[in-house]
């Protein structure tokens, strides 16, 4: 399969970091979302990402507004029929999921591959909303997907070999390093080992067992990880932790990956403006 322009729906902090990742890579991109305050929102990441890394002598400038001019907005899906793989980066709601890849169904030819970037939610349940499941499956990038060097395939029900290394060789284009989940579980491998680290994190410091600052420090210096608990779910937003651990506790019907009470709190307080929604640093505050 030859891909030479990309269509990226959802033009938030992945979605633009990935339409960034594939324009730096020399692909065509077209990035869709609902609004055009969330494509201007996007693309403001996507000017302040180069121009950090223009100030580093990565790139200079001529290189920054190639990149850019490779780089196309729309808020209409039918903008997207010409391209050759599409990955959603939506809202982590499948029922929101399953209409978007219903409509990218209904616009694209058969043989395009739509993808998602979920963390962890069905790719066998998306697929089923396309009449070409054969063609479905997960390309997890991580946060800032310009710079994280993995990214999950994940297999469907029915997703087939070609499909998976076409995104094999499509990964190895974007200068990623691809591992293949085969089985179509929650969470992947991924997050399916991280968000239980979450949940004991935010128990301890429920507990008052240590603040949240020790708890980070704890397990950047213990076990060696670039990032604390926190400072990542800080980073990521707290919301998208909660809403996995909800579909996690649903998937799996185990109340163990239930989201604890203080995240509870800290996402309903982000949802009425308060400032403590910000984080768990907040929270401390």
């Amino acid at each position: 399969m030859t891909i030479k322009t990309v269509g990226v729906v959802g033009a938030g902090a992945m979605g633009s970091g990935i339409a960034n990742l594939a324009a730096s890579s020399g692909f065509q991109v077209i990035i869709h979302d609902i609004e055009n305050k969330y494509l201007d929102q996007g693309m403001a990441r996507i000017e302040k990402f180069m121009q950090k890394s223009v100030e580093k002598g990565k790139i200079d400038e001529r290189q920054k507004a190639e990149v850019l001019e490779r780089i196309k907005v729309t808020t209409n899906l039918e903008d997207l029929k010409e391209v050759d793989v599409v990955v959603e980066a939506v809202i982590e709601n499948l029922e929101v999921k399953k209409d978007v890849f219903a409509k990218l169904d209904a616009i694209l030819p058969a043989d395009v591959i739509i993808a998602t970037n979920t963390s962890s939610m069905s790719i066998t349940v998306l697929g089923e909303a396309t009449n070409r499941p054969e063609r479905v499956a997960g390309l997890h990038f991580f946060n800032p997907a310009q710079i994280m060097k993995l990214v999950e395939i994940v297999r469907g029900f029915k997703t087939s070999d070609e499909t998976v290394n076409d995104l094999k060789a499509f990964s190895q284009q974007l200068n990623k390093e691809a591992v293949v989940v085969n089985k179509d579980v929650p969470g992947f491998i991924v997050n399916r080992i991280m968000i239980p680290q979450f949940i004991e994190a935010i128990k301890l410091l429920e507990e008052g067992v240590a603040s949240a600052e020790d708890i980070d420090k704890a397990v950047t210096l213990g076990l060696n990880y670039p990032m604390g608990p926190f400072t990542l779910q800080d980073y990521a937003g707290v919301d998208i932790g909660y809403h996995v651990m909800e579909y996690f506790k649903n998937e799996f019907a185990d109340d163990r990956f239930a989201p604890p009470l203080l995240l509870k709190q800290l996402v309903r307080a982000g949802r009425l403006g308060k400032k403590t929604g910000a984080g768990f640093y907040d929270y401390n505050k």
